[in-house]
């Protein structure tokens, strides 16, 4: 036997044509196939690329570098003047606080200066209330030797005898004295 295999029998045109016929509506029936896979596939690609697109895009947004860059950035764009301006009012009451605080202090002290200074004065004058009554009876005492003793020393000099309204004259016996006439 030959190695070769036997060729098979010829076949007539009418077998050749319907050979063909099936042929071709096989062949048409597989492109169909294929084209409807294709089509499947295609799908089947876009599917798996907008997966992976939305897996990436997932992985960015969970990422926490990610999120925490764009919670910072949404930080910085809309409450960063808000954030200033409360840093900025708090800076303020502050500075008034400490203002404030140092013109009580100061107020303070100068209550506690006016509060000495009074409770001196009212010091001052128990002492001279307890010292008035002496200087009251110096005072009579003085005035009681001063009626006595000060015409006898104003009298002695002409110019004050001129002003009590008297005349200076000298005595017959040759002493000089104020004297004061009757008109």
């Amino acid at each position: 036997m030959s190695d070769q295999p036997t060729a098979p029998a010829p076949l007539s045109d009418d077998e050749l044509r319907e050979t063909l016929d099936l042929l071709s509506t096989v062949l048409a029936s597989v492109s169909d196939r294929v084209d409807a896979q294709t089509d499947a596939m295609d799908r089947l690609t876009k599917t798996a690329t907008e997966a992976r697109q939305a897996a990436f895009a997932a992985r960015s947004q969970t990422s926490p570098e990610n999120y925490g860059t764009l919670v910072g950035d949404t930080i910085d764009g809309r409450i960063s003047n808000s954030l200033t301006r409360i840093t900025q009012t708090a800076s303020d009451l502050i500075r008034a606080a400490n203002h404030i605080q140092e013109v009580l202090k100061k107020a303070g002290e100068d209550r506690s200066d006016a509060l000495r200074q009074l409770r001196d004065r009212e010091q001052k004058l128990e002492r001279f209330k307890s010292r008035l009554p002496w200087f009251g009876l110096g005072a009579v005492v003085l005035a009681l030797v001063l009626t006595v003793t000060l015409p006898r020393f104003m009298a002695s000099n002409p110019s004050t005898c001129a002003v009590l309204g008297a005349s200076w004259t000298t005595t017959t016996t040759g002493v000089d004295a104020c004297v004061f006439y009757q008109r």
